[in-house]
C-alpha cells in the first residue's frame, strides 16, 4: 500500500507545472513604445522605449546607481527587425520584453518601402498584443519614441491615451495592429493608419521665453495603404471625411461663418451621428448612397445669434451640411480618383449586400471601386445651446 502511493506521489510531481519558464521582473528590459526607420544599407533601425521601474515612481531624486528618467531609450539595426532587435542585446542588460508595448512607430520613408514584413514580425510575435497602435510619422520614428511628454511619466503611456481620447477631436483613426492586419488581408479594403508627427508646442514652466522649444507629440490625419506600400495622406480635415466609414465617431467640432457677420465664427459640436452606407447594384455596376444625420449644439457664438431666429437658424444648418458633405466628397475623391484604393471599406459593404455578384468582381475590385457612382447625403440639426437660448449681451 506504502509503495502504490510513493508512485502515485511521483507521478503527480511529474505532471505538476514547474516554474522552470519564469521571468523574474528585475530581469526584463519592459518596452513601452517601439519606432522603425530605414537604416543603413536596405537594414532597418529599431528604438525601444523602456521603462525604468524604479525611476518611474514619481521620484524627485534618482535613486542610488539611477538616472531619474523614467525611461530609457535605444537604437539598434539590422537586415530585418528580429536581427536589429537580438543586436539590442549587445549593450541592454535585461532580456526585452514585449507584453506591455503601447505603440509601433514607422517612418514614412520605410513605410513606403512596405509594411508587410513589419506586420509579419509582430503579429508573429507572441508577448505582442494585437490591440497595440500602429502609426506613421514624417519624423524619425527614433525621435517620436525617445520623446518625454508633459503629463504622463512614461511617454509610451501618453501616445496610449492620445488615441483614447482621440474621439474628442476627431483628427486621426484609432488604428490597432489587428485592423490593420485585418484590412490588409481583405481582397477589398486598404488599410489606413494613423498619422503623428512632432510640434513645437511645448511651454516651459522655469525659464521665462522657453515657450516652443520643447516637442510635442500631435495627431495629423492618417496615412494611405496600397499594395502594402504608403501611398500618401490624408490632412486631419480630411480625415474627418473619412473616419465615420471606419468607426463610431462620437464627437466633433466646426467652426462656421456667424449668418450676420462673416468676420465672426460660430462653433458646433457634434452630440448625435448616426452614418450608413447603402450599395445597389444596377446596369451590372455597384453604386453606393451614403447618408449622414448629424444632431449638434451650439456651443460659441462669437455674435448675436438666437436659437428663435428660426430662418438663421435653417442657414446655419444648411452650411454646416455643406461643409461636413465637403469632408466626405473630398475623402471619397481622394480615394477614387488619386489613391484608387478602397480605405472606405465600401467592398465589403457591397460584399455583404450581395455576397454572388461581389465574386464575379472581387478580381477586378479596384477597377469597379473607381468608376462605382457614391451620392452622400448629409442632414444637419442645431437642437440647443446648451444652456444659453437667447445670445448673451451686456446689461450696460
Amino acid at each position: 500500500m506504502m509503495f502504490k502511493r510513493w508512485i502515485l506521489l511521483f507521478l503527480t510531481i511529474l505532471i505538476l507545472t514547474g516554474c522552470a519558464s519564469k521571468r523574474e521582473i528585475n530581469e526584463l528590459a519592459l518596452v513601452m513604445a517601439v519606432g522603425l526607420d530605414k537604416g543603413k544599407d536596405g537594414g532597418v533601425e529599431i528604438t525601444v522605449q523602456i521603462a525604468r521601474p524604479a525611476d518611474a515612481r514619481g521620484q524627485t531624486g534618482a535613486p542610488s546607481g539611477n538616472t531619474g528618467d523614467p525611461i530609457w531609450s535605444a537604437s539598434a539595426e539590422g537586415k530585418t527587425i528580429f536581427e536589429a532587435i537580438r543586436n539590442l542585446g549587445e549593450f541592454s542588460t535585461r532580456r526585452i520584453f514585449w507584453a506591455h508595448n503601447f505603440i509601433i512607430v514607422i517612418n514614412e520613408d520605410l513605410a513606403k518601402d512596405g509594411i508587410q514584413d513589419i506586420l509579419d514580425f509582430f503579429t508573429r510575435n507572441p508577448e505582442l498584443r494585437m490591440r497595440t497602435w500602429v502609426t506613421v510619422t514624417p519624423d524619425k520614428a527614433k525621435d517620436i519614441v525617445s520623446t518625454m511628454t508633459g503629463l504622463e511619466i512614461i511617454p509610451g503611456e501618453a501616445l496610449d491615451k492620445l488615441f483614447r481620447y482621440s474621439s474628442i477631436t476627431s483628427s486621426a483613426p484609432k488604428t490597432e495592429l489587428l485592423e490593420i492586419q485585418r484590412a490588409y488581408l481583405s481582397q477589398s479594403t486598404e488599410p489606413v493608419i494613423a498619422r503623428i508627427k512632432l510640434v513645437d508646442r511645448g511651454v516651459s514652466n522655469k525659464k521665462e521665453g522657453q515657450e516652443g522649444s520643447y516637442k510635442q507629440v500631435k495627431l495629423s490625419g492618417a496615412g494611405v495603404i496600397k499594395d502594402s506600400k504608403l501611398v500618401g495622406t490624408l490632412s486631419a480635415k480630411e480625415t474627418k471625411g473619412l473616419l465615420p466609414f471606419i468607426e463610431k465617431v462620437e464627437s466633433g467640432v466646426t467652426v462656421l461663418k456667424c449668418p450676420s457677420d462673416d468676420e465672426k465664427t460660430i462653433t458646433l459640436e457634434t452630440i448625435n451621428e448616426t452614418f450608413s452606407v447603402k450599395p445597389s447594384y444596377k446596369n451590372k455596376r455597384p453604386a453606393f448612397k451614403v447618408k449622414m444625420d448629424v444632431e449638434t449644439n451650439l456651443v460659441e457664438a462669437g455674435c448675436p445669434f438666437s436659437l428663435k431666429k428660426e430662418h438663421e437658424v435653417n442657414e446655419l444648418e444648411k452650411e454646416l451640411e455643406k461643409e461636413l458633405k465637403g469632408n466626405i466628397d473630398d475623402v471619397i475623391k481622394k480615394a477614387q480618383k488619386e489613391y484608387k484604393a478602397d480605405f472606405l471599406e465600401l467592398g465589403k459593404v457591397f460584399n455583404n449586400k450581395f455576397p454572388a455578384e461581389w465574386k464575379q468582381m472581387k478580381n477586378h475590385w479596384e477597377q469597379e471601386f473607381v468608376d462605382a457612382k457614391i451620392t452622400v447625403d448629409v442632414n444637419a440639426e442645431i437642437k440647443s445651446s446648451v444652456l444659453l437660448y437667447n445670445p448673451t449681451k451686456s446689461g450696460k
